[in-house]
This record gives C-alpha cells, sequence and structure tokens, in this order.
C-alpha cells in the first residue's frame, strides 16, 4: 500500500509546494467524456491539432485544470481537503501525449483552516497553460489513504483495429468472392467492405434471397455482379473456381455452413489446399491490452495433433508478419508452465518451442508450455520465476484444442469487450469466416485483415 497522510493546517507554511506529473492519453479524454458529458469532437477525434503529422486530440481545459485538485487532494494539504473555490486562465493547450505538471504554492493561511494556493499548469517545456488561484478547507485532524485504492478503469476504445484500418485504405479493393449473402447480416458486411474501398464483392447465391436482403437493407447492388446458384454446396465449389481462374482474390463466408464452405476448399482435386493444413486465427484487440492478440485454432481443427499443431503456428505467424510483427512472440499454452507427462498438451509445447529453435518453425519466437496468465501479464511470469522472450508478452497464443481456443475468444469478446476479426489461413488465399454474432466492426476488421494476408503474400 502506498500511503499518504495529509499536512495538518497548523503545520501549513506559506510557501510550500507540491506537484504532480502526468502523460495526456486519449483515454483520459474519452473517460472525462463518460464522466462529464463532453462530447466535443475536438477531444475525441484526434485531429492534428499542432500540425505535427500526428493525430493527437486536444485535451479538454477542464481536464487539465482538475489535474490540480490531484496536487491538493494527495499532497498538498492532502486527504481530507475540500475546495472552497478554484479560478483557472487557460493560457494554452495541451494534446494527447504532452507531459504535464500541475503545481500549488500555499500563499496564505486563513482561519478557520482556510488555506489559498497559487495554481498552474505546465507543459514539459515548462510552459503555462493554466494558471488560477485555488481556495480550500484544510483537515485539521489526520487523515491518510491508499493512493492505490481506487478500482482501475478499461477503456472500451479499440486502437488497434483503427491502426489496422488505416493501414488498409491506400490498397486496392480486393475483389472478393462472398458465398451465399442471403440474408441481410451477411450481405451488410460485403457491402460494408466494399463501401470502406477493402473488397470488391462478386456475390454468389440464390439471385431471389440476396436481392430480398438487398431490399431490407435499403441497399443498391445492382453494380455488383451477382453469380444465381442456389445450392450452397455448388456456391461455394463456385467461389474456389474463380479463385483458381484468378477472377477473385480471396472468399468470403455468407449466411451458409462452415463446413459446406470449407469442405469445397479442402478438396484434394480443385480445392485451395496447400501443403499447410488449414486453421483459424482470430485478431482480437483487447482494451487495454497495448498490442493485438491472436488466438488459434478456435475454430476448424477439433484436437490437432503435434503435427497439425506445427502448421497452426506457422499459419499464425504468417498472418502475424502481414499484420506488421517482425518477430511475433508466441506463446503455447496448457494449464501449467511446466512439463507434465499427464498432460499431453505440455509436451506438444516443449517440442514446438524446441523446433522453433532449430529452425523447424520460422519467423516467430515460440515459448511454452505456458499457462494463460504467465503468457500474457509479466508480473504473473516474475512471480512464476519464469523467463523467457515471450511469456507476458504473447502476440499469438496457441490453445491445445478448438474448445478452448472458442471458450477464451469468447470470453475475451464477451467478459473484456474485445473485438474480434477472424481469418482462415493456409489455403491458397486467405477465406473471411465471418460469425452471425459479429458486430460491423468486426466483419470490417476481418476483411482488412484479409486484404493484407493477400497484398503481403502476393503483389498488387
Amino acid at each position: 500500500m502506498t500511503q499518504h497522510t495529509n499536512i495538518l493546517w497548523a503545520n501549513l507554511a506559506p510557501g510550500m509546494q507540491a506537484q504532480v506529473t502526468r502523460t495526456a492519453t486519449a483515454d483520459d479524454f474519452f473517460v472525462f467524456a463518460n464522466n462529464s458529458g463532453n462530447i466535443n469532437p475536438m477531444h475525441l477525434l484526434q485531429q492534428d491539432a499542432d500540425h505535427d503529422g500526428l493525430r493527437d486530440g486536444v485535451a479538454p481545459s477542464l481536464w487539465v485544470g482538475s489535474l490540480i485538485s490531484a496536487v491538493l487532494g494527495n499532497h498538498l494539504p492532502g486527504p481530507g481537503t475540500l475546495y472552497r473555490a478554484q479560478s483557472f486562465r487557460f493560457t494554452g493547450r495541451a494534446h494527447e501525449g504532452d507531459v504535464l505538471t500541475a503545481h500549488v504554492r500555499l500563499t496564505e493561511k486563513r482561519p478557520p483552516n482556510i488555506a489559498l494556493f497559487e495554481t498552474w499548469v505546465e507543459t514539459a517545456d515548462g510552459i503555462r497553460i493554466v494558471e488560477g488561484e485555488a481556495e480550500v478547507t484544510a483537515s485539521d485532524h489526520v487523515v491518510a489513504v491508499d493512493l492505490h485504492a481506487v478500482p482501475g478503469l478499461t477503456v472500451q476504445t479499440h486502437v488497434h483495429f483503427d491502426k489496422m484500418l488505416e493501414r488498409v485504405a491506400p490498397l486496392p479493393a480486393l475483389r472478393c468472392a462472398v458465398v451465399a449473402p442471403e440474408d441481410a447480416n451477411s450481405l451488410a458486411g460485403a457491402l460494408l467492405a466494399r463501401d470502406h474501398t477493402i473488397l470488391d464483392p462478386v456475390l454468389i447465391g440464390d439471385r431471389s434471397r440476396i436481392l430480398a436482403a438487398a431490399a431490407e437493407l435499403g441497399a443498391d447492388i445492382s453494380a455488383l455482379e451477382l453469380v444465381d446458384i442456389a445450392d450452397h454446396r455448388s456456391a461455394a465449389a463456385r467461389a474456389v473456381q474463380m479463385v483458381h481462374e484468378g477472377r477473385v482474390r480471396t472468399i468470403m463466408k455468407g449466411n451458409l455452413h462452415s463446413d459446406d464452405l470449407l469442405s469445397e476448399i479442402v478438396k484434394r482435386d480443385g480445392g485451395l489446399r496447400t501443403a499447410r493444413r488449414l486453421s483459424h486465427v482470430f485478431v482480437m484487440d483487447v482494451p487495454g491490452l497495448d498490442h493485438l492478440l491472436m488466438v488459434t485454432d478456435a475454430a476448424i481443427n477439433i484436437a490437432p495433433d503435434l503435427e497439425c499443431k506445427v502448421d497452426i503456428v506457422q499459419n499464425a505467424i504468417d498472418l502475424a508478419h502481414a499484420l506488421g510483427l517482425a518477430q511475433p512472440k508466441v506463446g503455447i499454452l496448457s494449464a501449467v508452465e511446466t512439463v507434465n507427462l499427464r498432460i499431453p498438451s505440455t509436451l506438444d509445447a516443449a517440442i514446438l518451442s524446441k523446433m522453433a529453435e532449430r529452425g523447424q518453425i520460422r519467423g516467430g519466437i515460440v515459448d511454452g508450455p505456458l499457462a494463460m496468465d504467465n503468457a500474457i501479464d509479466l508480473e504473473a511470469a516474475r512471480t512464476k520465476g519464469i523467463s523467457s522472450a515471450v511469456a507476458g508478452r504473447a502476440d499469438i497464443l496457441v490453445v491445445p484444442n478448438l474448445e478452448a481456443g472458442n471458450m477464451l475468444a469468447k470470453e475475451l469478446t464477451f467478459l473484456a469487450h474485445a473485438q474480434a476479426a477472424g481469418i482462415v489461413m493456409g489455403a491458397r488465399c486467405p477465406i473471411i469466416l465471418t460469425s452471425r454474432a459479429d458486430d460491423d466492426r468486426s466483419r470490417l476488421a476481418s476483411c482488412a485483415v484479409a486484404a493484407l494476408v493477400e497484398y503481403g503474400m502476393k503483389p498488387l
């Protein structure tokens, strides 16, 4: 515990000073917007306010001024202090990323228990952006507080998906076969990607149902190619054929069973198989995590053996490269972080780690077995005495089986408020495998992942 005790009014003396330093973040501005109701877009849209080529929101002025209250309430006079008055003169602006220091200096004492302060906030280069005076009531008895007693907050923003969409924006729209977009939900995802110039969709399925879905959405699809095939397996086969013909470069699942689509993709004759086993990867934007997190395999390989896991790991590493990670850190998950002969997944994890050391898995740092906590949390890894380049820093989590992966991905989505994009790797082209539960943002992100993979693997 970090106990802070106040300075009693009787012990205060003019000239006493205190300060607090804090870096302004976008999350601070979002929390302030929620608390105050002030949703001025100047504070939330992260514009290039200082014309340095970087987007940075303008800090709300009263948020900047409120830093002064942290000095008064925590340090001088400290816990037990109550405001009587505070004036502000805003002489400059702060932006996201600025390091700000709030200062207070005691100028006068007045009975009973009143203290007057000069107050100001300045940037790292000493420029004052807020000036004013505070009048407070200081406590005449001891008050102590633990500064870490307040619960933390996680802001539900998804900045990593924002950056990914920025990366894909300049790329040409990827020609995509959308199989059976026969309901409003699946068709809307394809049209959203079209509107963001990520995909150029070819609609394959029952013409009457697709037109009905478009009418329900109020969408004009007259400019899109529409291939009328009512049978879902036949529609999936046509999509595969179009990849072979070079007419499309990716396939997107619509309103059909995944098995109907994947069975055509994995056919030995005429499918899209490669030497690599197909595997699914969730790309997840988890609020509070400072990087994208990938979870594999949660949708295709039910109980993968060691040989299959080699391909699962390599597919995920290749995807990470396409997303801009030069050397992703791969954590092979199990229930424990030590090899246990009675837990087969720990044996697989140890073998996969050694295979990566010997170059049989390339392009990433692989370590395991790791439990979930010490794969993603540095403090948990240190507590367990784990010394590893991956522990506490994993970009990719490889689960023992489909059940574990599916539960982990859904826990992150519904409990940690993550957004998830889904893609199948290991075929001749990326396969966009969306779920009916996906929102528009997740569907758009899945399409963006496919574009980055395809344009990363082959020339524009």
